[in-house]
């Protein structure tokens, strides 16, 4: 569905609430989302609604989260009716999230922060190699890559992805060797994700293909996927 507009303004047009949440109008709605390279999250509220400002921390505490993967706007509907007349918006809170120029997903109430992050999280930029949880154990079934366990081989042995290879993060270097005859397309990870994305990104500027598991160990974990041990 694409969002109907009067016109490009400049982003000073954005009248800036407290905080790292914006409040948009009908006249630099399309400059501030339309345009935008990054999703938005838009909030249709208004001054009345208690609901919306029960909100209000939860997507100031977001909008951090975030902050230069994707953008949070508010819009207030008392100031914007043609906006919100638009989208079809009878009811507030609603939000929508707007990628490439588009509504992709939308959510009416008081969405907890858990559901607005999922519903922005697969439009959010990633970094080169970055595979999610569910995808990596989709690969792994169907043989085109293999997990790689980049912590100590204690950590390694008290639970760790199914199947996966014990490549302690200070060895990979010199095991590059052992990495190619893996049979499969390598997909670092340990406990959070951090150290691995970092081996991940030496490898691929040394135009090593290999990737790395978003959120490490404890991402597979709160996929409720399963554990060797």
């Amino acid at each position: 569905m694409i969002i109907g507009g009067r016109g490009p303004a400049g982003p000073a047009g954005a009248t800036k609430a407290p905080g790292l949440v914006p409040t948009v109008d009908e006249a630099d709605f399309e400059a501030e989302v339309l345009a935008s390279e990054l999703p938005v999250l838009v909030e249709f509220g208004a001054e009345w609604c208690q609901p919306c400002k029960a909100m209000a921390p939860e997507l100031e505490a977001l909008a951090k989260e975030l902050e230069g993967k994707a953008r949070i706007v508010k819009v207030d509907i008392d100031k914007s009716p043609r906006l919100a007349q638009s989208l079809r918006v009878k009811s507030v809170p609603m939000f929508f999230v707007v990628a490439g120029g588009r509504v992709v997903d939308a959510a009416l109430g008081a969405v907890p922060r858990k559901q607005l992050m999922q519903m922005l999280d697969k439009h959010l930029p990633r970094p080169e190699g970055a595979v999610k949880a569910v995808e990596l154990a989709q690969l792994i079934k169907a043989g085109q890559v293999v997990a790689v366990d980049v912590r100590d081989a204690n950590a390694y042995g008290r639970a760790r992805i199914p199947g996966a290879k014990n490549f302690p993060a200070e060895t990979i270097g010199e095991r590059l060797g052992e990495l190619f005859m893996l049979g499969a397309t390598p997909i670092l990870y340990c406990r959070g994700g951090v150290q691995s994305q970092e081996a991940a990104m030496k490898l691929i500027e040394a135009e090593v293909p290999v990737g790395f598991l978003e959120g490490g160990f404890l991402a597979w974990e709160g996929a409720g996927l399963p554990i060797q041990r």
